[in-house]
């Protein structure tokens, strides 16, 4: 008779194959059979794969994807690094506004970022026509450029992995190096900085891999710079006359490959070498206050003004004005951007209505949210109190869909659920929202695992072990014993998945059924036909709803925990 624990660890093992390592497997089988799911099954060999290399187009994709990914994990890593360093060793008044911005721009879509990026440096946005500073505009849209802006918004996955190794305090390493006559650049280089090596090693990746699948950037500068990249150039395949899903698998099936070498990269660097140095003698460490802090304060407050203030904040202003080129002046403040976010665009037939796209977005981002929580804490469970045999495996298909970007999962949707042989049995999801709210539950999970492990590592077995001895089945013990003790981290893996499901651009584009708006496609459509205003305004609208909704549900899980803990 088959286990409580193994059927559990089954079934959640099957969900994470078909929702996120499935659709993967179908877009690599695509590249050397392709066609074969669309009934034409012949073996293609690697010829199409090589041809990668005879194509310019695709060519100059790839040569632009390594340009923007090396140079915007370097120079993040570096910025990531310094304030990282910063931050875990003093404590000043900016210090709080840092990590508001960290996590504001790690939430924030990078093709709102972009937008905000556009706004402000093209030849028309705010600082040309503002300060006249045209130099600006020649230096972002230009591959150097473009590195400095994804630099600024993919720095906070370094500054928080860099972060987090700082918890303890290790400095009598550096007081011997002191002791023997080094100073405390030469403390920093030779101790610090190796004991920190995998933290960096891991940012670094962790930007690489988040810039090169990034399809939000290229999505907002093509409507005044062309930088095709390996995500964009697959989104064209797909969107193109005829649809050439034979081209998009060759390019998922690079970008893959190249995702892989990182990761195997990563793992090749953190098993050379030994970085065990906490012992019991490490304690935590504490934050002093600098003697001038007040430089602090300005040097984070310039940074944080220029990642998050200039995106942000020109999103804001545009929205606020009738022509952006011509100033804040009296005559050219206006609300009308945002009266028409709830008049159909403004009668223009192009937009999408961006009330109804607001509503079908966080209807779809509230179901995967709470889908996800709940086989998130089924996988914990798996993960944290069974002896399941395929608990590796679980890890495995829970990571892949971090590192996979949105467009190559959307791809390998389309191939496993567009087929005919599904829709006798209700099935064929393709075209429907139904598959919107699969594919956000496949990029939620990881979070939701993640959030959820860390509050169940605070949870005895051996209360468990006792409940199984008493004769409580598995169901029981979730329910009972650890569902109460880890609710807190329930709500939390909630909002996280509701919030990074809400503004995924990428498979709102591969995946959106017919006639049917999203508010990731109403800001994206607006900004491509050159609406601006209305764009800033459905962006400022719909980011401002996110957090008002994430703030009120915490406020209210928070209420219902307090009656609940007195009724008890």
């Amino acid at each position: 008779m088959i286990s409580s624990e193994a059927r559990w660890g089954g079934g959640v093992t099957l969900l994470l194959f078909v929702f996120i390592f499935l659709p993967l497997l179908a877009v690599l089988v695509n590249v050397v059979f392709p066609g074969i799911f669309f009934g034409q099954v012949q073996f293609g060999g690697f010829r199409q794969v090589l041809g990668l290399f005879e194509r310019p187009l695709w060519r100059q994709s790839l040569w632009n994807s390594l340009t923007l990914a090396l140079g915007a994990a370097t120079l993040g890593t570096v910025l990531g690094g310094v304030l990282a360093t910063i931050r875990a060793q003093w404590q000043f008044a900016a210090a709080r506004w840092l990590d508001g911005a960290v996590w504001t721009l790690l939430i924030a879509p990078s093709f709102m970022i972009a937008q905000g990026w556009v706004l402000f440096a093209s030849a028309d946005g705010l600082v040309h026509s503002w300060l006249g500073w045209s130099w600006v505009t020649s230096f972002i849209f230009q591959p150097a450029g473009l590195v400095f802006v994804m630099a600024l918004s993919k720095f906070p996955l370094a500054y928080l992995t860099i972060l987090g190794a700082t918890e303890w305090n290790v400095r009598q390493f550096g007081q011997a190096a002191q002791l023997c006559g080094a100073g405390p650049f030469a403390v920093w280089r030779t101790v610090q900085l190796p004991l920190s090596a995998p933290s960096y090693a891991a940012g670094w990746t962790l930007v690489f891999m988040d810039t090169i699948g990034d399809f939000g950037l290229p999505a907002a500068l093509s409507t005044v710079y062309k930088f095709p990249t390996l995500p964009y150039s697959i989104y064209s395949a797909i969107y193109q006359s005829p649809v050439r899903f034979d081209m998009a698998g060759v390019l998922a099936f690079y970008l893959v490959l190249i995702l892989g070498a990182a990761m195997a990269l990563l793992v090749f660097a953190l098993r050379r070498s030994r970085y065990d140095f906490l012992n019991a003698r490490a304690v935590r460490a504490v934050r002093t206050k600098p003697k001038r802090a007040w430089l602090f304060n300005i040097a984070i407050g310039v940074v944080l003004a220029v990642c998050a203030g200039i995106p942000l904040g020109t999103s804001v202003a545009v929205s606020f004005l009738k022509r952006a080129g011509e100033g804040l002046t009296a005559g050219n403040v206006t609300l009308d951007n945002y009266v028409a976010l709830w008049g159909g665009g403004a009668g223009d037939h192009r937009l999408i209505d961006f009330a109804q796209g607001l509503m079908h977005s966080l209807s779809i981002a509230a179901a995967a949210a709470v889908l996800s929580m709940a086989i998130g804490f089924v996988i914990a469970y798996v993960l944290s109190f069974t002896e399941f045999r395929f608990k590796g495996m679980i890890q495995l298909f829970s990571v892949i869909s971090l590192a996979v970007p949105g467009v190559v999962l959307g791809i390998g949707y389309i191939f496993i659920w567009n087929q005919k042989w599904l829709e006798p049995i209700g099935l064929h999801l393709y075209g429907s929202p139904s598959l919107l709210v699969v594919a956000a539950i496949a990029g939620a999970i990881p979070y939701a695992v993640r959030v959820q492990m860390g509050s169940f590592g605070n949870v005895s077995g051996s209360l468990l072990k006792a409940a199984a001895i008493q004769g409580a089945g598995m169901v029981d013990r979730m329910r009972h014993i650890v569902l109460p003790l880890v609710r807190h981290s329930l709500l939390i893996a909630t909002l996280a998945a509701f919030g990074t499901s809400i503004f995924d651009l990428a498979l709102a584009s591969m995946l959106q059924p017919p006639n049917y708006a999203l508010m990731p496609l109403v800001i994206d459509r607006a900004f491509e036909f050159s609406k601006y205003g209305y764009a800033t305004a459905a962006t400022v609208v719909g980011g401002a709803s996110v957090v008002l909704i994430i703030v009120a549900i915490q406020a209210l899980g928070r209420l219902a925990f307090r009656r609940l803990d007195r009724r008890r």
